[in-house]
């Protein structure tokens, strides 16, 4: 009677939640990152974690991928979160600023997505110039005559190369040489010499770039002067930064340039409260957010409030960051 007492108790046990409380809601989100295996699905991934370890009733999900004829993974998400298809979602600035105002590539894509709001941002995707140690590339500048990879069409690569080639006032005919390689490919093309100096646009440190240093002889080159100064003044979603001293092997000094951020956002349907618990949750718990992924390391509150945040902000995100003095 005793063990039989005692299997009825265990069983009871067994079968309870253990991270639930009596009477305690469970609200479940769903993040807006991408397709699988991305940069942004990863993002989303350690967030989602973050929550579902730190946020007391959130149980967080990554929401599928639907790009369908979107052709970037952030306006996927936007779109989705405009159409209430995901809580929150991930976007890089230059596309969440495309989607809010309707320009750009995403005047294509059936005028702007009005429901967009704001909530932070994170880290900074830098554009980033790679070149080889024996071209003699010390600067921008130097780039014409050389063989350069700027990246596929319709690519973040190529949009940044283009945008730097506009104004430079630079056209093909300057560089002796010209491909169209997608990031996986050039670097096959870069050790092997067939190109002197691609583009990267994407977060650090980043394997493919730490190979190429490491293995094929790449160094950093700095993206600066009256050009850029020019190109980042226009642009509300870009941002002067830097990539950290010591980041990649061989490169002790801190490399200058200038990016987008990536952003999250909601929507303007999404509950008050429920953005707050969201907000509330990755601000408080940032340090283990940084710790999460190798691109978060940097964070920092005063930034993550402001840069690269092109749609309003919602009331929730808002409410958070007047009651800690943050705006």
């Amino acid at each position: 009677m005793f063990n039989r007492a005692i299997l009825v108790i265990l069983t009871i046990l067994v079968a309870a939640p253990l991270s639930a409380t009596p009477g305690e809601a469970v609200e479940e989100i769903a993040i807006a990152a991408g397709e699988r295996g991305g940069a942004y699905y990863d993002f989303g991934r350690s967030i989602c974690r973050l929550l579902d370890r730190k946020a007391e009733g959130l149980k967080c999900a990554l929401a599928p991928a639907a790009r369908g004829d979107a052709p970037d993974d952030s306006l996927s998400n936007l779109v989705n979160i405009n159409n209430n298809a995901a809580d929150f979602g991930l976007a890089r600035s230059d596309w969440h600023h495309y989607a809010v105002t309707g320009t750009g590539p995403a005047k294509y894509m059936g005028g702007k997505l009005e429901g967009v709001r704001s909530l932070f941002s994170l880290h900074m995707q830098p554009v980033t110039l790679i070149a080889r140690r024996d071209a003699g590339i010390k600067n921008l500048d130097d780039l014409k005559g050389k063989r350069v990879n700027i990246g596929r069409a319709y690519s973040s690569d190529r949009r940044s190369v283009e945008l730097v080639m506009a104004a430079k006032k630079w056209t093909r005919r300057d560089f002796l040489m010209v491909d169209e390689l997608s990031q996986a490919d050039q670097r096959l093309a870069f050790c092997q010499n067939r190109v002197q100096a691609m583009f990267y646009m994407g977060s650090h440190p980043n394997d493919g770039v730490s190979q190429a240093v490491r293995l094929c002889g790449a160094t950093l080159v700095n993206v600066g002067g009256a050009a850029i100064d020019e190109i980042v003044a226009a642009r509300p979603y870009l941002t002067r930064t830097t990539i950290a001293p010591g980041t990649y092997a061989g490169i002790p000094e801190p490399v200058t340039t200038f990016g987008s951020t990536v952003t999250v956002v909601s929507s303007a349907d999404v509950s008050e409260d429920l953005v707050y618990a969201f907000v509330k949750a990755v601000f408080e718990n940032l340090p283990a957010l940084k710790k999460s992924h190798s691109a978060f390391r940097n964070l920092d509150p005063a930034s993550m409030v402001k840069n690269g945040l092109t749609a309003p902000y919602h009331i929730g995100a808002m409410r958070y960051y007047r009651e800690k003095g943050l705006l």
